[in-house]
């Protein structure tokens, strides 16, 4: 029987290629992403071992520029950890935003990966944190030193002036020199500018201060010793701990990062998988099929049914391992390539060898095989039950009417079953309904597969008389074929089905989503313009002052972060610039005028005001952030508006209790709308810095509605594996459906049917399949993303169903070409087909 399973395989190689080319495509993505995150979480360890390499002890504090009772290490501090026994070195790093422009003007790096800190020497003028390529570290209030990527981004030399951009004015700085450094925010793609150490004291904290301090063991004396020993010398805040345990701690929230990525690219390799099961399960059943004579003949010279059904097993481990060696291959070299691409796109990656652990081989191959095999469970049951009669008959009948009837029935109970939960899911909301729908969404899609071959009659019947009238016999012919074995219709149509549901889903979800971020935006941003600063921290005042002198603005504000106690409860509060919030932001009242911001009163968001039982006209007592107290009076109630805070306070009330405003962003409104000239005024008032980041109103939108965007982008992509899958689901069942049929469509063209019309009607065969798949899953998909937008749409102002009846037209036309590609060999063969041959073929 091993023998035989073996011929088989090697027999039919050419009808068992598709199901390699599934099960090799899910095992490529499997091994390649467990390789892929193995060899980058691997580099980053490393690369974190390595930057606190010969670090005994390192201590963060967490200080805040903007205010200055944040505990940070000041100069005197410093010298007394410096004179603690056993404390070989101790080095100040105080660091923030800095950024670097290149010789367009523009950005280097992506804003938030931008980083500056201080150059700070030893007793040999060297930093041990840095490697110098050219020239040296700075060590006068002009100059800086750049790492070696943004240098030659930049077309930077040394000697070169170099314009830096930090939350104040752009400043320019001469190029002492050029670096090396494993810093994680340079790997990222990011930028490292160094300053003297006064100098970035001044920019990133306060004179004399730092924010973290690293400290190096003299020898004989333990890493644990100099951690107890530095503790007691440390403000409150402060967080010590040696640089062991600190690299452990990098290494596993890159690893918590990474295994984010890892089971989402997993879940996607399970859909492919999961669609290949379908192909595999066709394949099997359609070989068994067409070898029922010689399975018979096995029985009927002693082989019993349990080694008939071991031979169809081992010939689909056989194709399992096949498979897998070959996407186990192809997954390193996509795992090289993703590597590759993040690099291309400015991520750059420690260097490091390619991880390929056991425990990844072994769930490749356990991955290959054990699908390979269970999917073909059925078909080798199936197998072992023809007769030994059989060998005898030119025909043996199939699936009973019991057994149909038995499947459709469960495949009823499981689809209302699971209907059902998607409906108590969406009705139930949040959490819990978002679990109750999950599980109710897979149960539907359950059900719908297993009842697929009971919808393929009457859903193929509603097109049969088009088919008729357009493409006369061949169309009718098509039809037929289509319906002929609901089984293999249903099957080669559920892996289409599967993967237009996940895409339909998303897209419902996904525009539905975008639309109602978009309409929050539209509707309420009057500005033409909002600055920020590209990394996301604050905006000095500077770029304030600056933009209302810009020519043609006619309104500032800016949306200053303000935290409040009034009576017993904390509110977030936005300082705004009374007379001018109302120009660049929609703020509808409702009790009051907002003219009462200039006097000095609030205005309050009337949920809050409601919960406080507040009311215009009342004083409330006020505790500010340097904790003096005051008296504020309700001025105003607006509605909730989701670009505001609960409070509105003028800035210059706040003002005198704030060291430093936390502006975060500036929305600007200018004379006769946004346009190229006043975007360059605006431009131009910041002094040209490439820090900043200044975006009009469909920037803004963009910017709100993109990630929606981009995250439906990233699923279509992953999703695509899975529908090619579904194609050579196609593919494969025409090719086998074709060889089945040769003394039929031998005798079509005995009576007259031409090649042209042998051809049209394997195509139109593939194309009813193909659409009737899109069908089932664009049905299921649009009722699961009305389904889980029920969910959240409590949580998303201006939420309405949209269903994109643009991409739904796509996806059938997709489909539609998916029947048309996936026939162009099947249709080619069987039109080839010599009619005399054909007819004689048994």
């Amino acid at each position: 029987m091993f023998r035989t399973a073996l011929r088989n395989v090697l027999s039919h190689k050419a009808r068992l290629l598709m199901t390699v080319l599934a099960v090799m495509l899910g095992v490529a993505f499997v091994s390649g992403t467990l390789v892929f995150t193995d060899t980058l979480g691997n580099a980053f360890r490393n690369q974190s071992a390595k930057s606190y390499d010969g670090i005994a002890v390192a201590v963060t504090t967490y200080a805040d520029q903007r205010d200055e009772k944040s505990g940070a290490i000041d100069d005197a501090t410093l010298k007394k950890i410096r004179a603690l026994d056993g404390v070989a070195s101790a080095t100040g790093r105080v660091d923030g935003f800095a950024g670097v422009a290149d010789p367009d003007g523009k950005l280097i790096g992506n804003g938030w990966t931008n980083t500056g800190s201080n150059f700070a020497p030893g007793k040999d003028g060297e930093d041990a944190q840095y490697t110098f390529t050219d020239g040296s570290g700075p060590t006068a209030a002009g100059s800086v030193a750049l790492d070696r990527d943004t240098a030659k981004k930049g077309e930077y030399e040394v000697g070169d002036t170099v314009r830096v951009a930090t939350t104040g004015p752009v400043k320019e700085y001469t190029l002492s020199g050029v670096f090396t450094t494993e810093d994680g925010a340079v790997n990222a793609g990011g930028s490292l500018v160094l300053f003297d150490t006064p100098v970035a004291q001044q920019l990133f904290l306060r004179p004399g201060e730092f924010r973290d301090v690293t400290l190096t063991a003299a020898p004989g004396t333990s890493d644990q010793q100099l951690l107890t020993a530095v503790k007691p010398l440390l403000p409150e805040n402060a967080e010590a701990k040696t640089g062991k345990v600190r690299a452990d701690e990098q290494a596993d929230q890159t690893e918590t990062a990474l295994s984010s990525l890892n089971k989402l690219l997993l879940t996607f390799a399970g859909i492919a998988l999961f669609v290949g099961v379908f192909l595999i399960a066709n394949t099997f059943s359609m070989l068994v099929a067409q070898r029922t004579k010689e399975l018979a003949l096995l029985r009927a010279v002693g082989a019993s049914r349990r080694q008939v059904k071991r031979s169809v097993l081992l010939e689909a481990a056989v194709v399992g391992l096949i498979a897998s060696v070959v996407g186990f291959a192809l997954g390193l070299g996509l795992a090289v390539g993703l590597r590759s691409a993040m690099s291309l796109i400015g991520g750059k990656i420690p260097a490091g060898p390619l991880v390929v652990a056991p425990l990844t081989v072994v769930a490749a191959f356990a991955v290959g095989v054990l699908i390979t095999v269970l999917a073909a469970w059925l078909p080798a049951r199936r197998a072992a039950k023809i007769p030994p009669v059989a060998a005898m008959n030119s025909q043996y009948a199939g699936a009973t009417v019991k057994s149909l009837v038995l499947r459709n029935s469960i495949g009823g109970v499981i689809a209302l079953l699971g209907g059902a939960a998607v409906v108590g899911g969406a009705a139930l909301a949040g959490s819990n309904g978002q679990m109750l729908l999950a599980g109710g969404a897979f149960l539907a899609l359950i059900g719908v597969i297993i009842l697929i071959p009971l919808l393929s009659r009457p859903v193929i019947a509603l097109v049969r008389p088009l088919l008729l009238r357009l493409f006369g016999v061949s169309g009718k012919l098509a039809a037929q074929n289509a319906v002929r074995n609901p089984r293999r219709t249903g099957a080669t149509a559920s892996a289409l089905a599967i993967g237009l549901t996940l895409v339909t889903g998303i897209s419902v979800l996904g525009v539905t989503l975008g639309q109602a971020v978009d309409k929050v935006t539209t509707d309420n941003i009057r500005a033409d313009y909002m600055v920020s600063m590209a990394s996301g921290d604050a905006l000095d005042e500077s770029a304030l002052t600056a933009l209302e002198k810009a020519d043609g603005v006619t309104a500032v504000s800016p949306q200053q972060a303000v935290w409040l106690d009034i009576g017993d409860t904390s509110l977030s509060a936005s300082g705004v610039t009374p007379g001018d919030v109302q120009k660049v932001l929609t703020v509808d009242t409702v009790a009051g005028s907002l003219d009462s911001l200039g006097k000095g009163e609030i205005a309050v968001s009337d949920k809050t005001a409601k919960s406080h039982g507040w009311k215009t006209g009342d004083s409330v007592p006020v505790t500010y952030q340097d904790d003096k107290k005051g008296s504020l009076k309700v001025g105003a109630l607006y509605k909730d508006n989701e670009f505001l805070s609960p409070v509105l306070i003028p800035r210059d009330v706040v003002a005198p209790h704030q060291g430093r405003a936390d502006i975060r962003e500036i929305w600007v409104k200018t004379d006769g709308g946004a346009s190229a000239a006043h975007e360059q005024a605006l431009v131009d008032a910041l002094g040209d810095n490439p820090g900043m980041s200044i975006k009009d109103r469909q920037d803004i939108r963009d910017m709100f509605g993109g990630s929606i965007n981009l995250a439906m982008n990233i699923m279509y992509g992953l999703l695509a594996m899975a529908l090619i899958i579904a194609v050579l689901g196609v593919v494969n069942t025409l090719a086998m459906s074709v060889f089945e049929r040769q003394q039929e469509i031998g005798m079509l063209r005995a009576i007259g049917l031409d090649r042209r019309k042998v051809k049209r009607m394997i195509r139109l065969e593939a194309v009813v399949i193909s659409l009737f798949g899109a069908v089932v899953g664009i049905g299921l998909g649009m009722f699961l993303g009305w389904a889980i937008g029920q969910t959240v749409s409590a949580e998303i102002p201006q939420y309405v169903l949209v269903v994109p009846w643009g991409r739904i037209a796509v996806f059938l036309l997709l489909a539609g070409l998916v029947g048309v590609l996936a026939a162009l060999w099947p249709a080619r063969n069987g039109a080839k087909l010599n009619m005399l041959t054909a007819i004689k073929t048994e």
